[in-house]
């Protein structure tokens, strides 16, 4: 398996160079040269396959450069019950992504958050810090992993990487606008090979700080700077099992199709959703939800792309969604024009934004990618939470209640014998205030996780400036 950049100017590389490199140099997002494909014989045969089996016989489809027996270890090493059983226990630990039914063969949440960080972003994480780790290794190599989080990404990966041979992880975080929860799962570790970052601005404002850093090819080169974003394949490749998990647990066979409806702010998750569908996934409708930072909502709408400018971005009580430039949306982008790396390059211009209303290629979002969205709002977030508290006696946290308020608009226009999976992306807990301003209450955090929010925090706070982000590596780049 080769991959190649939606820009179209970095050659063909395998999976393990990608991996260490994150962005591509053309400044585009690396994807398979080709979808591998699943077909319902083989789909059907997975069915009885533990997590950990499923995810290597997904992956072994997009990874062949490192040895079957090697990628068939880091699986397992990866996706283990005592891993994914924070929250639950029993018999339902042993499952490391549970589909609880809220109307049995109609709608259901599918639980990808009961890792070690409560977040869904530990699904692929975990892959990563050993993938990581084993790499550097073969290459007797260090990295430099430089990454930007809106909430759950950064404790995700600092809990992945924490004491990870060869790695150094630099997050950047926006000042004050994540959860109390969120911010001290982070700053409270005290790892030597962990670095918290939190820039006086808005997500996006990092985000542009990390790609313009990992743009600066000499000093990325110098500092063997690496992504833990979604911009790395490797992350979305991840994601991708458990839509084919959450597929084959709410279906008996593969003639059945399903729905997923995926909150979505920087468009990595639901990218995950999108590339399963393309390997041959039975999806009826991929459905994008957002919060009041709806700019995806509305180019799914209306064929209008238009990021918005950090003052024109909402700061919201789902957190990791107050995104209004959506990165993965690149790499759908470059599948709806064809893969034409010309053309992709053409819409994404100087990055104001394009329209795609009236033209074939708008057509095909729905017509041949099943795409769909929906918007939600704080008051709709508390409403949601408490009627799915109230009806199904389910606690859900703002994030899915976003996706849920949408999915409840929309599972009508589903053919009745296609069941809507909800994708679950934290635990309640890690948004005590927004719980409490629905139901009155909040349910406690895990044993060793109570007094997390008074522990010490180790943090620097720094300008939204590459060049003093890159002062600061520089300065801690050691070995």
């Amino acid at each position: 398996m080769r991959y190649l950049s939606t820009r179209g100017d970095a050659g063909r590389p395998g999976f393990c160079d990608i991996l260490l490199g994150g962005l591509a140099p053309d400044g585009g997002l690396y994807l398979p040269e080709t979808y591998p494909q699943i077909d319902a014989q083989t789909l059907d045969g997975w069915r009885t396959l533990p997590y950990h089996e499923l995810a290597y016989e997904v992956l072994r489809r997009l990874i062949d450069d490192i040895p079957s027996d090697d990628l068939r270890a880091l699986c397992a090493r990866t996706w283990r019950p005592e891993v994914y059983c924070h929250v639950r226990e029993g018999a339902r630990a042993q499952d490391i992504t549970p589909v609880t039914w809220l109307e049995r063969g109609k709608l259901a949440l599918l639980e990808l958050s009961n890792g070690p960080t409560l977040a869904f972003k530990d699904m692929a994480m975990q892959f990563l810090g050993h993938v990581f780790e084993y790499e550097l290794a073969r290459r007797g190599q260090t990295l430099n992993i430089l990454g930007a989080t809106s909430g759950d990404t950064g404790s995700a990966a600092e809990y992945a990487l924490r004491g990870k041979r060869g790695v150094r992880v630099f997050m950047l975080s926006p000042h004050g606008k994540m959860s109390a929860f969120q911010r001290a799962q982070m700053y409270s570790l005290t790892d030597e090979n962990i670095f918290n970052i939190a820039i006086t601005g808005l997500f996006d404002q990092a985000q542009d700080v990390v790609k313009a850093v990992s743009a600066d090819a000499s000093f990325k080169a110098r500092h063997r700077i690496g992504a833990v974003n979604s911009i790395n394949w490797a992350r979305i490749a991840a994601q991708v099992v458990y839509y084919f998990k959450g597929y084959l647990a709410a279906t008996e066979n593969s003639r059945q199709q399903v729905a997923f409806c995926v909150p979505s702010g920087n468009f990595g998750n639901v990218c995950a959703g999108h590339i399963a569908r393309q390997m041959g996934l039975p999806v009826a409708r991929l459905i994008v939800a957002t919060n009041e930072n709806d700019v995806l909502d509305e180019f799914f709408r209306t064929g209008r792309y238009r990021p918005r400018a950090p003052e024109d971005t909402f700061v919201t009580s789902s957190p990791s969604m107050d995104i209004s430039k959506a990165s993965n949306f690149e790499r759908f982008v470059f599948d709806l024009v064809g893969r034409d790396a010309l053309a992709l390059k053409r819409l994404w211009g100087n990055g104001q934004g394009f329209d795609l209303a009236g033209t074939p290629e708008f057509t095909r979002v729905a017509q041949d990618f099943a795409f769909a969205s929906g918007a939600s709002s704080h008051a709709l977030r508390l409403k949601t939470i408490r009627r799915i508290c109230e009806q199904y006696n389910v606690l859900i946290d703002p994030h899915t209640a976003d996706a849920m308020h949408v999915a409840l608009q929309q599972r009508d226009t589903l053919p009745p014998d296609v069941p809507l999976l909800v994708l679950e992306t934290a635990q309640p807990v890690k948004f005590a205030d927004t719980l409490r301003e629905a139901l009155g209450d909040a349910p406690p955090p895990p044993e060793d996780m109570r007094d997390l929010e008074t522990r010490p925090q180790k943090v620097a706070v720094l300008a939204p400036d590459a060049e003093v982000v890159k002062e600061y590596i520089a300065q801690r780049d050691v070995e």
